[in-house]
């Protein structure tokens, strides 16, 4: 980008806003950035993969799945499912039954049962070198029995270690042992007063091992193990710590084509755990059912009984009057008696009856329902109905009961939790009264009913005299009575054989059973792919960040495309120990970069008629200012053009030490009139190349390069010398270089890559676009041509590849990437 003397730069108020702003993010950097660090990506990648293999050798745990299927009879709900949540089952009238069981299964008290019936509170493994592996009961030779009624200390690792002879070492850990234990009694934790470490003690099968924190025995195990097993970690947990794990891993589906089909799925670390825990689970749940359901049909049978013998008594009485009055007044037979109304009328009359009988179980219901005597409650059926909906709320009114009787020990009576339970039971209660007041309401509606046809049939007996009158009504009694007593003997009848032939209503269809199931999980794909990836975005995330905070200048047309400033040339890094690059090492490409800034500079200032004055300054010190002065002066002075060299960084002088000049006197003295001007000129080995140095540091810079005599100096010089060459001070430090500018033709700017800051340019491309300065150049200097390709020859050669042309080239390496590039093309190239 290097314009003529005749180029302008057209410019609008958009582009105005946009002169001296820098992408937040310069994708090209980042991925050049990313491939330059490609190494970091290889190393992540191998440990990524070191790591996953290990962990999946060594520490994954296989996690296992056993089903079992079963199907779920019709209307099998009973009152003491628990936990059978009425907002659970609406809607699930399809299949409520297995819903109910699902419920059950995967309730608290159900699994709290096998917990404690079956002891799954005690956790066996076995630790190898590295890898613990999780065991079933069936895999260990001996059984923990766990004394219950002493506090032991949870989350322990208790070691068995076989010793021969049906005896085993017990091995506790060195520290640990606490004093809060627990309690399997009351579920609670107890703290109890310090206590020495137990010690280790070899024990035979059936003896207790007792600590302060422990007490259990060996017990034989009646399966015989199939491994051999080194040793046997044996951990105790809490009730409910076992019941939330037991929970949390199984799943429970309905078969898609016969939803009374359940399929019970249950995951775990050990495929016969799983196994056994599913079988051992439904028996027991077969078995339980089995119990409440008895439950209730002993408590129907019995009040059936109880009811049957109040009308027995009333059936008799009214036989006996039914039987005096055929006796004694004779009337057992009527004439012109109409039979059929007498049979419709009857019919009715015991169609109430067995209603009222009906009725009477319901209010039994009701009052069992209200006094919360679900120990006492008869079956639904005894009142004529069976309703899913009424058994769901009723059972989870009764777990509702028990758990704020639990509440009530821990929280006070107006507590927030209290008053939520509380309003869950009253929600529970109003429901189910709601659905037996549905019922009692449509039997009520039915006597209404039946009495009206009653009382219209009963008009027609009317004509009857008094005394057939009398004994139609104790017939008709009699009749009644002996409607209710049936309606009751038929549904004990009922009640009694459901008691005989009580059968689980849960039928397996398909019991678990390790067939040798392959493991479910860990994914080890996705572990290993989740381990490597994420240990590869670790050097991504820090390029980014590392990206996204970095300010420097790192990209040539990024700074071309944010200052519009004209580009001179770029000068590569350099290798010479001093800054005479041009002078020691005139075949580098390094010295070229410099003779083609010297070529480009025309185009800012015009032709080469008449003295001119070129200024070199930067932002701040370190970006290379004095360097490019130096070697810019050397390239003139070596083209046969008179060349002065002037170090007007009065504040940091450094141009002396690389020519070996006595620094004593210089532009500081002279310009305080305490030298002439022949005192501060040094000649140097170039011999159309002079050099004035700073001098020593005055206590007014500022004022010294703005004042006449300065002015002067620099007029003189241009009848003397063809180029006078000015390193000037960093503007963004001071602003002495501005002024400068005023008295020069030319302005170079340097920009050190990977070191000036982005924000630094604004003020220079302000002012450049604002023309407050004229002839300005950038130079770039400090490229690192391992980076890549270079910008172009055009700029000064200094950051491309000479192929042989340069002194550094017989020892320059290409770039990995672009020696793989060269290849591939060179194979293309011969096809």
């Amino acid at each position: 980008m290097i314009p003529d003397k005749e180029t302008k730069i057209e410019k609008d108020d958009s582009q105005e806003g946009k002169y001296g702003s820098f992408a937040m993010f310069d994708i090209a950097h980042f991925l050049n950035r990313t491939l330059k660090n490609w190494y970091w990506f290889v190393i992540m990648f191998i440990i990524g993969y070191a790591i996953s293999w290990v962990y999946t050798k060594y520490y994954a745990q296989n996690v296992y799945a056993s089903s079992l299927s079963l199907s779920v009879s019709n209307n099998t709900a009973s009152y003491f499912t628990p936990n059978q949540s009425i907002n659970f089952i609406w809607g699930q009238g399809g299949n409520q039954d297995g819903i109910y069981l699902k419920k059950m299964l995967l309730s608290r008290s159900h699994n709290e049962f096998l917990v404690e019936e079956l002891g799954l509170y005690v956790n066996y493994s076995t630790k190898g070198a590295i890898k613990s592996t999780y065991l079933d009961k069936d895999d260990v030779p001996v059984l923990v029995q766990v004394d219950t009624k002493h506090l032991q200390q949870v989350e322990y690792p208790i070691t068995l270690v076989p010793k021969g002879r049906n005896q085993f070492e017990v091995i506790l850990p060195d520290d640990g042992h606490s004093t809060n234990l627990y309690s399997y009694e009351t579920e609670g934790f107890t703290t109890i007063q310090p206590y020495d470490k137990p010690e280790k003690k070899i024990i035979t099968i059936g003896e207790w091992f007792t600590t302060p924190n422990l007490r259990f025995k060996l017990l034989k195990n009646p399966v015989t193990p199939k491994l051999d097993l080194q040793n046997v970690i044996v951990k105790l947990s809490t009730v409910n710590q076992a019941v939330n794990e037991i929970v949390s891993t199984i799943s429970i589906d309905f078969d898609k084509e016969i939803n009374s089909i359940m399929i019970i799925t249950k995951k775990g670390y050990n495929l016969n755990g799983t196994v056994n825990f599913l079988n051992k689970s439904v028996n027991q749940l077969q078995k339980k059912r089995q119990a409440d359901k008895l439950i209730v049909d002993k408590n129907t049978n019995a009040y059936l009984q109880e009811n049957l013998d109040k009308i027995r008594k009333k059936l008799d009485s009214s036989a006996y009057v039914l039987n005096y009055m055929k006796s004694t007044e004779k009337l057992y037979d009527i004439k012109d008696r109409d039979e059929k109304s007498l049979n419709n009328i009857k019919e009715l009359e015991s169609k109430k009856a067995d209603i009222e009988s009906k009725i009477s179980s319901l209010n039994q219901i009701r009052r069992m329902l209200t006094s919360q005597n679900f120990d006492k409650m008869i079956s639904t059926t005894a009142a004529g109905f069976q309703d899913g909906m009424f058994t769901a709320t009723v059972s989870e009114l009764k777990d509702l009961y028990l758990k704020r009787r639990e509440m009530a020990l821990i929280y006070k009576p107006n507590s927030e939790p209290m008053v939520e339970i509380n309003k869950l039971i009253r929600d529970a209660y109003t429901n189910s009264n709601g659905i037996l007041g549905s019922y009692y309401s449509g039997y009520l509606e039915e006597i209404g009913k039946i009495k009206t046809k009653v009382g219209e049939m009963n008009s027609d007996l009317n004509s009857y005299p008094e005394k057939e009158r009398k004994y139609l009504d104790a017939e008709r009694e009699y009749n009644l009575v002996e409607a209710t007593y049936n309606s009751l003997l038929s549904r004990q009848n009922e009640t009694q054989l459901k008691i005989i032939g009580n059968q689980s209503d849960i039928n397996v269809i398909d019991p678990a059973k390790n067939i040798g199931q392959s493991a479910i999980g860990p994914n080890i794909k996705a572990v290993k792919a989740g381990i490597i990836g994420g240990l590869l975005i670790l050097p991504l995330l820090f390029i980014l960040i590392g990206e996204l905070l970095d300010n420097k200048i790192r990209n040539i047309k990024e700074l071309l495309n944010a200052t519009r400033i004209p580009l001179l040339g770029v000068i590569g890094n350099n290798t010479n120990e001093t800054m005479l690059t041009v002078l020691d090492q005139p075949k580098s490409s390094v010295s070229e970069a410099f003779r083609g800034i010297r070529a480009n500079m025309r185009f800012l200032s015009g032709n080469d008629a008449g003295s001119k004055v070129i200024l070199v300054t930067s932002s701040i010190g370190g970006e290379g200012k004095t360097y490019v002065s130096i070697n810019l002066a050397s390239v003139l002075g070596l083209s046969d053009k008179k060349t002065i060299l002037l170090g007007m960084d009065l504040r940091k002088p450094k141009i002396f030490g690389d020519f070996r000049i006595d620094n004593k006197y210089g532009i500081s003295n002279y310009l305080t009139g305490e030298v002439e001007m022949s005192q501060i000129i040094n000649k140097t080995k170039i011999p159309n190349l002079d050099v004035a140095t700073s001098g020593p540091i005055p206590p007014n810079p500022s004022e010294l390069l703005m004042s006449e005599r300065n002015i002067s100096f620099i007029q003189d010089l241009k009848s003397l010398y063809d180029f006078i060459i000015i390193d000037s001070p960093p503007v963004g430090l001071v602003a002495d270089s501005y002024e400068l500018m005023k008295y020069s033709d030319t302005n170079i700017y340097v920009v050190r890559h990977e070191y000036t800051e982005k924000y630094m340019l604004k003020m220079i491309t302000e002012k450049y676009h604002n023309a407050e300065t004229g002839n300005l150049g950038l130079v770039y200097n400090d490229y690192n041509t391992k980076q890549g390709y270079g910008y172009g020859y055009g700029y000064g050669y200094g950051y491309g590849y000479g192929y042989g042309y340069f002194d550094e080239d017989k020892n320059y390496k290409e770039p990995l990437l672009i020696r793989i590039r060269n290849k591939v093309q060179e194979i293309f190239n011969k096809k």
